[in-house]
């Protein structure tokens, strides 16, 4: 887990050092044994002080290793001093984006289907970044198009049922699971996952032409149902009107034409062409 490392003002450092050349000089122009030495060390000194300091840039962090052991990590901006002989790297905690390729997988239905996301993510955990993963970009590149991999075989490209989900009607839904999934994945490397996004979904080309013509035959039996659904319900209102209304009394073979040219005139995808009956010539 990430810590804070110790560190001072890197000014204070470097006033300190500069006393410590400048005494060592005036040790070295006494030309004894005692104060070359003594000098010596002083020099010694203040390249080890040197040595700890270290500059921080807004939105990043400096990792500190001293022989090995993690001493901590260094998020304030500004020039400081820490720890001497430490090794340093940099860790940027900007908000950085991530396009995936376009991916080719199968649907739930095992419809091969084209996608591809971005992700926003940013480092929050400087130490797991550094240390718990090799290489925390190539990480989360990974770990988003496997986790993109994984969603899109949960749900089928499109769905015409108003219970169940699909890539293509419900976007906000699999966008939020797949952050969700992310975030889990990408945990251990101490990466915050800030928003996921499809940003192209399509039929690969293969068997494009024949879902379209599959999704445009399953819109029209969809469409058929709701229409026949409502001319049922217009022709018993009609009937049922009539006869509370005391307009005229049909019996059952009037009821049936009546409902016969009521939903042939309703469920046909043409206007009506009504025949009017002006009576017999006997």
């Amino acid at each position: 887990m990430e810590k804070q490392a110790w560190k001072v003002n890197g000014f204070l450092a470097v006033l300190i050092s500069l006393l410590l050349l400048v005494v060592s000089v005036w040790l070295f122009i006494k030309l004894r044994i005692i104060t070359i030495i003594m000098g010596v060390v002083l020099v010694f000194a203040s390249l080890i002080i040197l040595s700890g300091i270290v500059i921080v840039q807004p939105n990043q962090a400096q990792v500190l290793t001293f022989f090995g052991r993690y001493v901590g990590s260094i998020r304030d901006q500004g020039f400081w001093m820490t720890v001497p002989l430490v090794l340093r790297k940099k860790v940027s905690l900007r908000v950085r984006n991530f396009n995936s390729k376009t991916l080719k997988v199968n649907d739930v239905e095992g419809n091969p289907v084209e996608i591809a996301a971005v992700v926003v993510f940013r480092v929050i955990d400087s130490a797991k970044a550094i240390f718990d993963v090799d290489n925390y970009e190539t990480f989360v590149e990974i770990q988003s198009e496997t986790a993109l991999r994984h969603v899109a075989t949960k749900y089928s490209y499109d769905s015409f049922d108003d219970e169940s989900y699909s890539l293509r009607g419900n976007a906000e839904e699999v966008s939020a699971e797949l952050a969700r999934e992310l975030q889990e994945r990408l945990a251990p490397a101490g990466v915050e996952v800030m928003e996921a996004r499809l940003t192209h979904l399509a039929y690969a080309t293969e068997i494009a032409s024949a879902m379209l013509q599959r999704q445009q035959a399953t819109a029209i039996l969809a469409a058929r149902q709701k229409i026949v659904e409502g001319a049922v319900g217009m022709a018993q209102m009609a009937i049922a009107q009539l006869e509370n209304d005391g307009i005229i009394e049909l019996d059952g073979e009037r009821k049936a034409a009546m409902i016969n040219n009521l939903l042939v005139a309703i469920v046909s995808d043409r206007s009506a062409h009504p025949v009017i009956n002006t009576g017999t010539l006997y």
